[in-house]
């Protein structure tokens, strides 16, 4: 996989006004009011890069669907993206919420650089656009999964996996994200082994599939071999099914 690159996320408490600006045909079903008429919402940026962002807002955001948003930080920057609900937890009766920017113009990019190096000038810069290269030998653990914008989930689901040698074995899960897993594994899989996954789902006949590459795996006493997983591309829909099982 060559470098692995990690983004630096910009923290903040910035207030700002999100907008959904084009509701696509899917979200008609699972928002109507929105779909039918523009509307202004008021919100907090909890943090933010160019790949995403996490925020706070009394509204509850239609989920599974694309959404085509604007998000006004200031008076005079608003950027422009369709998204992707990453993750969405309820705390206190807020809706804290995972955007992924699934399409976002360098030119909107630029304006976030451009924000948080005006209004947060003492923020580390970390590359925005091109993040943080980390050692390819890199172990994975807190400090790598710190950097995503896919919030990590430490659940445990049955595994299978295969790889491209034919070598099949079992695993389980002790986290899980859109862009990564965990698996517990009684053998050490080599890094850069490229799986095939097939996830449980709890309650269902027809597993999650996936395919990813190994980048790190170190021996625990308690748990065998633990892995980590970089997935080829992320894996939403999959990741939504397992956590609502």
């Amino acid at each position: 996989m060559g470098q692995r690159r990690r983004l630096a996320r910009w923290q903040m408490n910035q207030a700002a006004i999100l907008k959904l600006e084009k509701a696509p045909s899917q979200a008609e079903v699972a928002w109507p009011l929105m779909a039918r008429a523009t509307k202004e919402i008021l919100c907090q940026i909890r943090d933010i890069n160019c790949v995403g962002a996490r925020i706070t807002l009394n509204t509850k955001l239609p989920e599974d669907v694309a959404l085509n948003i604007s998000l006004r930080i200031s008076e005079n920057c608003t950027i422009a993206a369709e998204i992707w609900i990453a993750w969405h937890k309820v705390v206190n009766g807020v809706n804290h919420y995972g955007f992924c920017f699934n399409k976002i113009a360098d030119a909107d990019k630029e304006k976030i650089y451009r924000f948080i190096d005006m209004f947060y000038p003492n923020e580390p810069q970390h590359e925005l656009l091109l993040g943080a290269v980390g050692d390819e030998n890199e172990e994975g653990g807190d400090d790598l999964n710190d950097h995503r914008v896919f919030e990590r989930f430490r659940k445990q689901f049955s595994a299978r996996f295969m790889g491209l040698n034919g070598k099949e074995g079992e695993a389980q899960t002790f986290d899980v994200s859109a862009k990564g897993l965990g698996l517990s594994t009684t053998d050490e899989l080599e890094t850069k082994t490229s799986l095939e996954i097939w996830l449980d789902v709890p309650g269902s006949t027809d597993p999650v599939y996936t395919r990813g590459q190994v980048v790190w795996s170190r021996l625990s006493e308690v748990m065998g071999w633990q892995t980590g997983v970089e997935l080829e591309r992320a894996d939403l829909m999959g990741i939504s099914r397992l956590l609502r099982a």
